[in-house]
């Protein structure tokens, strides 16, 4: 019997801690379980792993309402009309919803601020049935706050663990293996099993880096693809929205929710997307296709993306390529000879460290233009537009906030803060029009372009989230799907975690890469959940 997941039906008992989404719809369809039972059940899960046990901290507030919203929802089971009715969801802390749930951004200068409306993606996840759990902790602003502020940390919901090593802290109470930023929280609760799925956000590495250190699979998407009207930003010329799952199939299930046009977002008018990413996802999926590797042992220098990777995780890709060879992929190995240019000419500026954590603190550190002058514009438009319930109406309100509770707010700086309140917050200026300029050519004209159609690739394989800047400074999709794991972080040992794989790919292709990670994934099962989190 085929299942609203267009799989036979799944086995009765259902192991929330470690269920892909789809079994749980299917139970939703089947009666099951219901939607109430799944939302306490999650809600025990959460009490048990992230308040207390492990304490992993992922999720930041829950929704005072979500029971509410279950138990309307109980009576109605999944269908092609409202495929995620009764699934619960949770959401990064920078996306709106429009309810009692603070937007904030792990920022204590947003506490209690809420949004006038949900965001795009909050009401297409509504109107398909979802419920919508609560808020997934961050690094705060999404990592554009401070200079080399610890992937998870906001000074409003402190520090994400990651699941797979959570004991393991440096003085200062840091993971020596961190959570990956800036979706740390909406990954981990994924990978602990504190939700069905969740919805992650990208500048530049923020879905692809928390996706390979706990395990789970992710889309980012073609900027465009996903609106981004209700999310705070950092740079609209690269921010997107994804979802974060423990299967590919899941997440295809979700893009098919939430790639849709938005008349609040320009950049969704020249969207294409086929009617269902789930379609044709197949185990064979791999044979005949041209799979790029950027690496050439023979210039050694030029090897940016496997030719530093550890013993451990140089074993683990050689692995994956075996597997993608025996899965009748065709390998082309080639470097991509203009990484270089990645922050290259006229991308960055030097910004003074001035984090008292840093051991570079006093030291100029490059960081990018684009991000810099695209925040003051976008973050400002997203405070007039959309928030509510708070004092603050600017950038420059959080500026003179986080200086005003220096002890509370800033426990790294807010230096890239700074940095960016100094532009004119228009985006006229030439540097930053040059800057963009220059990262198109760059990462999209000279880098995937170029070396996709030299080599005739269907797609390329980055180790991890080495490929994220690239692929996202070119608006380009990227999936990641575990890999495997590894061990050992700047000389330390540590119990095995995470690491994925990556397959880029050009513009409007999720639905061919995710037909690529699923033949991967279905070859290679290499998830697997956390240890030692208690079944509930």
């Amino acid at each position: 019997m085929k299942t609203p997941t267009g799989r036979a039906a799944a086995p009765p008992e259902l192991k929330l801690e470690d269920a892909p989404m789809t079994d749980i719809i299917d139970a939703l369809a089947a009666g099951r379980v219901t939607a109430t039972a799944l939302t306490k059940a999650y809600l025990a899960r959460i009490e048990a792993c992230d308040r207390n046990g492990h304490k992993l901290n992922s999720v930041r507030a829950l929704n005072p309402d979500a029971l509410a919203i279950a138990g309307k929802l109980d009576g109605t089971r999944p269908s092609a009309k409202r495929p995620l009715a009764g699934v619960p969801i949770l959401l990064k802390d920078n996306i709106a919803t429009g309810d009692r749930q603070p937007t904030t951004a792990g920022s204590l200068a947003l506490e209690g601020a809420r949004a006038r409306r949900d965001a795009t993606v909050v009401k297409l996840l509504r109107k398909a049935g979802a419920v919508i759990l609560g808020k997934a902790n961050l690094t705060e602003f999404a990592n554009i706050l401070a200079i080399e502020m610890p992937s998870g940390y906001s000074s409003l919901g402190g520090q994400v663990k990651n699941p797979f090593v959570p004991a393991l802290l440096n003085e200062h109470g840091i993971p020596l293996v961190d959570p990956g930023g800036s979706s740390s929280g909406s990954a981990v609760a994924v990978a602990a099993g504190l939700c069905a799925a969740s919805i992650g956000t990208e500048t530049s590495g923020s879905l692809l880096h928390p996706a390979s250190r706990n395990g789970i699979v992710t889309v980012k998407p073609t900027v465009g693809l996903i609106s981004r009207a209700g999310i705070m930003p950092i740079a609209h010329s690269q921010d997107t929205a994804g979802p974060m799952t423990r299967t590919v199939r899941d997440a295809a299930m979700l893009l098919n929710v939430l790639a849709a046009g938005d008349p609040r977002d320009p950049m969704t008018e020249r969207q294409r997307r086929p009617a269902d990413y789930t379609a044709d996802l197949a185990r064979d999926a791999m044979k005949g296709t041209r799979i790029g590797v950027p690496s050439d042992p023979a210039d050694p220098l030029n090897d940016c993306y496997y030719g530093k990777l550890p013993p451990d995780g140089a074993r683990l890709m050689a692995d994956v390529i075996k597997v993608l060879e025996d899965l009748g992929a065709v390998i082309v190995r080639a470097n991509m000879p203009t990484r270089g240019w990645i922050a290259g000419p006229g991308t960055g500026m030097a910004v003074l460290n001035r984090n008292p954590l840093s051991r570079n603190k006093g030291n100029p550190t490059g960081s990018p233009v684009v991000f810099l002058y695209e925040l003051k514009y976008g973050l400002n438009l997203y405070l007039k537009d959309w928030a509510t319930n708070t004092d603050i109406k600017t950038m420059a309100d959080i500026v003179a906030f986080n200086a005003a509770n220096a002890e509370r707010a800033l426990r790294f700086g807010q230096d890239l803060f700074l940095a960016a309140a100094l532009t004119r917050g228009d985006l006229s200026e030439r540097e930053y029009k040059s800057a963009r300029a220059m990262d198109l050519l760059s990462a999209r004209t000279h880098g995937m372009d170029a070396y996709m159609n030299q080599h005739r690739l269907d797609a390329v394989l980055f180790p991890g989230a080495t490929g994220a800047a690239i692929a996202a400074k070119a608006g380009y999709p990227s999936v990641m799907v575990p890999a495997g794991f590894v061990s050992g972080i700047d000389g330390k040992d540590t119990p095995d975690y995470p690491l994925g794989l990556t397959f880029a790919g050009r513009a409007w292709s999720e639905h061919k890469l995710l037909r690529l990670a699923y033949a991967y994934e279905q070859a290679s099962n290499m998830r697997k959940a956390p240890p030692g989190l208690p079944a509930l």
